[in-house]
């Protein structure tokens, strides 16, 4: 079996190549891909070469053990259907339908522990935003949103938009979006945001300071001023500041966004310090310490499935492209964001 597989082979080259997959052994699977999602954010710092030398591209996905260094291949939102099995695995798995944390391929192997059965009906296309909505559900768990807080997720990108979607199900005061990309904003009121800003409008974000009751000059005593949780997850590091001149006295920043190679100055020397900020990582990777008793990645992948069905997030499609016209996307999303909302290969 011949698979055409996606290769990144240097900073903003990649290839589409074709190579012949193994036969399968006693416990493996072939499956044939209807479709793989591009997660633009990660997927971009591959593309240009930002991602750190020193780390594997993911700690727990097989598929992606290993450390950056092209040629190599990317991506982890892959859904099809399962076309030959191996001698030990029951038959009644051929054609089911599933997911995989797999890279970008026409076909691949792979194993029954490996794959995530697609629920009934959940379509292809709403499927290969698992990975995402995941990721959204776990920085609602670290974040703790709480009744008649006041929110800002500042990044309306897949991400942003799926964690928008979760936090205006919340009874929350307020829930604010930050974005440069006017249709992103549009799309992230459409998801149930209140209100949505331009990080590059200085008026806009005047207007966002005074609904949170921020004083001109910052003072840590000043009670209901700034938002109480702040996610940043739009990759940008110098939204870093941005999100702490909005955060309350003792309020919570939680970093949602991989940053990669890149690196900027944060201003920490002011209200980040006095204003008793807490700063929090969230990688989905784990789950968070305290949550572990309780929670486990099978009931937040049962989650996942439960919020793509109420949010049916496929309607955030905007560009579906054969494998073949890789670089043409690609090239878009590194030059013209703005014009992409989510993009997806199909084959």
């Amino acid at each position: 079996m011949k698979a055409r597989q996606l290769w990144f082979t240097d900073a903003y080259k990649i290839e589409v190549q074709e190579h012949v997959l193994p036969a399968l052994e006693s416990d493996q699977l072939l499956v044939k891909t209807h479709c793989s999602a591009i997660s633009a954010g990660t997927e971009m710092l591959v593309y240009r070469g930002q991602l750190p030398y020193d780390i594997a591209l993911d700690a727990t996905i097989g598929a992606l053990q290993q450390t950056q260094s092209y040629p190599l291949q990317y991506g982890y939102a892959c859904v099809g259907e399962i076309e030959e099995v191996g001698g030990n695995i029951c038959e009644t798995w051929l054609g089911k339908r599933v997911f995989a944390f797999q890279p970008h391929a026409s076909h691949f192997v792979s194993t029954p522990e490996n794959v995530i059965i697609l629920p009934n009906g959940i379509e292809f296309e709403a499927a290969v935003f698992l990975a995402n909505m995941e990721t959204a559900v776990n920085l609602v768990l670290d974040g703790k949103p709480i009744l008649g807080e006041k929110v800002v997720v500042l990044g309306q990108g897949i991400v942003g938009l799926l964690l928008s979607s979760l936090l205006a199900k919340f009874p929350l005061s307020q829930l604010y979006a930050i974005d440069a990309i006017e249709k992103r904003r549009q799309c992230a009121l459409q998801q149930g945001v209140n209100y949505v800003f331009s990080p590059n409008c200085v008026s806009q974000i005047a207007a966002l300071k005074e609904a949170l009751h921020l004083p001109v000059q910052l003072d840590a005593t000043a009670k209901n001023a700034g938002a109480d949780l702040i996610y940043e997850v739009s990759g940008a590091t110098q939204a870093l500041d941005l999100a702490i001149e909005l955060c309350c006295f003792s309020g919570r920043i939680v970093l949602g966004s991989w940053y990669g190679s890149k690196s900027t100055l944060v201003q920490l020397g002011g209200v980040a310090h006095r204003n008793r900020i807490t700063f929090m990582s969230s990688q989905v990777s784990t789950i968070a310490p305290e949550l572990v008793g309780r929670w486990d990645k099978t009931r937040r992948f049962e989650v996942a499935w439960q919020m793509i069905g109420h949010v049916r997030p496929q309607s955030l499609i905007t560009h579906k492209i054969p494998i073949e016209q890789a670089g043409t996307i690609y090239a878009l999303l590194d030059q013209a964001p703005e014009d992409v909302l989510q993009a997806i290969f199909i084959y």
